[in-house]
């Protein structure tokens, strides 16, 4: 299912392609993520201020609805970060339209037409992104510090392990696995980093106050990260009773600053559609 922009008009179009965050009528929020259907002189003017882009994501389990795929979400927060109008279109894996399945054969969401080019690896399409959408017309995305992109990069493989195993004997250790990789991930979110640090202040910052993975800014870096922590929190909590612990305050911080932001919460498929797609994966002990 496609979901767009409502309305058509001229002004509405201009002021998103100017890089206003919303515009509102008539109780309605309009988000420059979502393409537009316009058409005549407001169309063409609009493809002449951005490129034709579709993203394909994974549907939910009503066929419709954003379905359960951190690589999915990872791509449409990054078109969001990068402020271009495009078009989204949840894929139901269980009736795969023949357009689609002729568009991009043998590939299962996420994947994106980029000016009638289709892009199908993530990670590719990551870099092409990067590229294509660039300053000044487009931020910059990649984390200044290369520490940024490792970052809690073993954590979602300990948390898959220990959220599939159905043995109790092996569930203290899978779980005391899950928690270092999460400790590690900590102590990056409250090593302060190089531009916190002033050489010439007396005071000295042992603890880093910044909201994101690389600043307070969010990052590639970001995009990939925490759609997998959020699917570890909302599965673990349901299937394991596990809660991340409060004194990992760089983690508490992270999320919490996360959550604050569109880009990220209003990409997030629904927590029932998390613990759908963990119900067979879950093994109960």
């Amino acid at each position: 299912r496609a979901m767009a922009v409502a309305g058509n008009s001229c002004d509405t179009m201009r002021g998103l392609a100017q890089g206003n965050s919303s515009v509102h009528r008539e109780n309605q929020t309009i988000y420059p993520v979502l393409a537009m259907h316009a058409w005549s002189s407001c169309l063409l003017q609009t493809r002449s201020l951005f490129p034709a882009i579709e993203l394909f994501v994974k549907a939910g389990s009503d066929g419709e609805s954003i379905g359960n795929c951190p690589f999915s979400q990872r791509l449409f927060m990054i078109l969001w970060l990068k402020g271009v109008i495009f078009n989204v279109t949840t894929v139901d894996l269980k009736r795969k339209p023949a357009d689609l399945q002729n568009l991009a054969p043998g590939t299962n969401p996420p994947f994106m037409t980029f000016d009638g080019e289709v892009k199908t690896d993530v990670n590719k399409i990551e870099e092409f992104l990067e590229e294509k959408l660039a300053p000044p017309r487009y931020p910059k995305l990649a984390p200044k510090h290369p520490e940024s992109n490792s970052a809690g990069n073993d954590v979602f493989a300990k948390f898959s392990a220990f959220i599939k195993n159905p043995r109790k004997d092996a569930n203290e250790n899978l779980e005391k696995s899950l928690l270092k990789a999460l400790k590690k991930l900590d102590n990056y979110l409250n090593s302060p980093l190089p531009d916190e640090i002033d050489a010439y202040s007396t005071e000295e910052i042992t603890v880093s106050s910044r909201k994101f993975l690389d600043g307070d800014e969010l990052t590639l870096a970001d995009c990939n990260l925490l759609p997998k922590l959020h699917i570890i929190k909302v599965v673990a909590k349901k299937y394991r009773n596990f809660h991340f612990p409060p004194e990992m305050t760089g983690i508490s911080r992270y999320l919490k600053n996360a959550y604050a932001r569109d880009e990220f919460t209003n990409t997030c498929p629904a927590d029932q559609e998390i613990e759908y797609a963990y119900l067979d994966v879950a093994k109960r002990m």
